[in-house]
């Protein structure tokens, strides 16, 4: 089930039992009567609040914006973590430092991607793995067995600050212990208005941030907010809904675990060949990953005449080559934006191709490599530091 939100799925929305998934303890500061809530990984989360997306987009870039968001750390503990976690993980574990992340995929016994997240290191033999959208916790109990190892639930949710003004904020937030000493994937227990909470140098936009990780039910959730809110006030901090960072993530080359990624695409399919250490010993997929192709599949695509929206089919003359997995209006870039799977590798970067849309209109495209712009990823991790511009005009409607 893809966790879909383009300006098409804010307006195809069902009533659903309240119940039957996880309530944001930052629901009395979040909620409102336009809220439009999305569901990931069991958890509620606004995907559109009536604001006006392209403002809170520009807020992100220029200043910042506090996400209240539903990503979910799971606690994997105990003697046997370290192996462990380097049988169902892609990525080298035994060599992390405390206060470390990596972004660490979990592969099928077929190859397939079925989970993508970041881990952290939190003690000799403590990790947490923040999942993205997925039944993770259950995977990883099933593949427990012969492990001394705990996995739990640990309750945290998670709140990320990003923007240019977002280390500002987190300094003073922690009163000076959070300073641009914090490298990028960087983590560490900070006390934030009186509460000791975990923080990490990521985020979900590609723009310079943080996330803060509640410790359950120890944690007084509306006191954090406030605090955070009010050591935000003079830097412009605003509560922003997931459309302006599902824009961000996009136009930054970030992938979403069941919509763009999932278990039908190998890590090397999805680009993500870096992250696959295959001289690391055996773990679930490698061996069905020897012997298959390394060339991308997926790519990003542009068109100045329309948003390519998720579902699109990509032509080549009149043949079928590929879809649209997602798709979005960039206002940095004045056009639409898209991530392009196609049926096989090939040359498909700088092919002009046409887009048949859900509509059925069709428009010109270009093939780009990813991410669409800042591939050095010199925002996110604070070599850049200028204040983007904005635009005089967006053809686009961002909503």
């Amino acid at each position: 089930m893809a966790s879909l939100q383009e300006a098409a799925d804010l307006e195809n929305v069902v009533a659903i039992s309240a119940r039957r998934f996880e309530e944001s303890p930052f629901i009395a500061r979040t909620g409102s009567p336009g809220m439009i809530r999305g569901v990931y990984a069991d958890r509620f989360f606004p995907i559109y609040l009536g604001e006006d997306v392209t403002e809170k987009y520009w807020l992100l870039r220029q200043k910042a914006v506090i996400f209240d968001v539903p990503e979910k750390p799971i606690e994997i503990a105990g003697p046997d973590a370290v192996p462990f976690l380097e049988r169902v993980l892609a990525r080298r574990i035994s060599t992390m430092r405390e206060g470390r992340g990596y972004y660490a995929i979990a592969c099928t016994p077929q190859g397939g991607i079925f989970m993508d997240g970041v881990v952290f290191r939190l003690g000799p033999d403590r990790f947490w793995y923040v999942q993205a959208d997925g039944p993770f916790e259950t995977w990883l109990i099933a593949h427990s067995v012969g492990f001394d190892v705990s996995i739990s639930d640990p309750k945290s949710r998670v709140l990320q600050i990003q923007g240019p003004a977002s280390i500002d904020i987190m300094n003073a937030a922690s009163g000076g212990a959070i300073d641009d000493t914090m490298g990028y994937f960087r983590s560490g227990v900070f006390d934030l208005g009186g509460q000791k909470l975990y923080v990490s140098r990521t985020g979900f936009t590609n723009e310079l941030g943080f996330e803060i990780y509640s410790d359950g039910a120890t944690t007084d959730h509306l006191a954090l907010w406030d605090h955070l809110m009010a050591c935000g006030a003079p830097h412009g901090l605003e509560l922003a809904s997931a459309r302006a960072m599902t824009i961000r993530r996009i136009e930054g080359g970030i992938l979403g675990n069941l919509s763009d990624i999932d278990t039908s695409m190998t890590p090397f399919e999805a680009g993500l060949a870096p992250f696959i250490d295959m001289d690391k010993g055996d773990f679930v997929g490698r061996g069905a990953l020897v012997h298959r192709d390394r060339r991308p599949v997926l790519f990003g695509i542009t068109c100045q005449t329309a948003v390519p929206a998720a579902g699109s089919m990509i032509l080549d003359g009149d043949t079928p080559v590929g879809r649209v997995t997602a798709g979005v209006p960039s206002p940095t870039l004045g056009c639409g934006i898209g991530y392009a799977r196609f049926l096989s590798p090939g040359a498909w970067v700088d092919r002009a191709l046409r887009l048949t849309l859900p509509t059925g209109a069709i428009c010109e495209a270009r093939v780009v490599d990813l991410p669409f712009f800042d591939k050095e990823k010199t925002i996110v991790r604070g070599i850049d530091r200028r204040i983007p511009v904005r635009p005089t005009s967006m053809p686009f409607d961002a909503r």
